[in-house]
């Protein structure tokens, strides 16, 4: 027996001799572990749904916050062309070796000579976008800022321009006589002016 009066169980005790638990000790033995098991849960849950919590309350300050940068980059005029390029790696990068240029044979330098001069291509100019042309960026703006498309058609045929193109935000924008897109530049240079006031 040890201390408390229960006997030792070991591998020369005959258990055909030993008395069994009282059903009492068994029965409070029982309900420590299933309290203990059933709080050590409880408090997990909470603990895993708080973090839950927070974790949900931090995405949605940064979601607001992005939505808010994304808003005021939008409000500044003359950002529509920027891009923004990745800088690269770090660690050396390998430079491709030219392959049609290495399989080429050597000519001799009296035919070097002879070989007429290859021009460059020319660059096509850059093609303005409907939502670049000053003609139509207001009205671009306008949707953004929730107005229905129904009346800037309306508004927009009324000053003799095509309405279907606000369908087609990145189609290239038609040509414009050179009187015409003068007074349409002055007037969206003077709407981005009231904006920005």
């Amino acid at each position: 027996m040890d201390a408390d009066g229960l006997p030792l169980v070991g591998p020369g005790v005959d258990l055909t001799k030993v008395g069994a638990i009282h059903p009492k000790r068994l029965l409070a033995f029982l309900n420590h572990f299933v309290t203990h098991t059933t709080r050590f849960l409880n408090k997990f849950s909470c603990v895993c749904e708080q973090k839950l919590s927070d974790l949900n309350t931090r995405i949605q300050r940064l979601e607001v916050t992005m939505n808010i940068l994304e808003a005021k980059l939008a409000s500044i005029p003359g950002l529509e062309g920027v891009s923004v390029e990745a800088t690269p790696a770090p660690g050396p990068t390998p430079e491709p070796e030219p392959a049609a240029a290495a399989n080429l044979p050597a000519l001799p330098p009296s035919e070097e000579q002879n070989l007429p001069a290859v021009e460059p291509a020319p660059e096509a100019p850059p093609t303005m976008t409907v939502s670049q042309d000053p003609r139509y960026m207001k009205y671009f703006k306008m949707i953004n800022m929730g107005v229905p498309v129904g009346a800037l058609r309306q508004k927009l045929t009324l000053e003799g321009l095509n309405p279907d193109l606000l369908d087609t935000p990145n189609a290239p924008a038609p040509p414009a006589a050179q009187d015409d897109s003068d007074s349409t530049f002055s007037e969206s240079s003077e709407e981005q002016e009231e904006f920005s006031d």
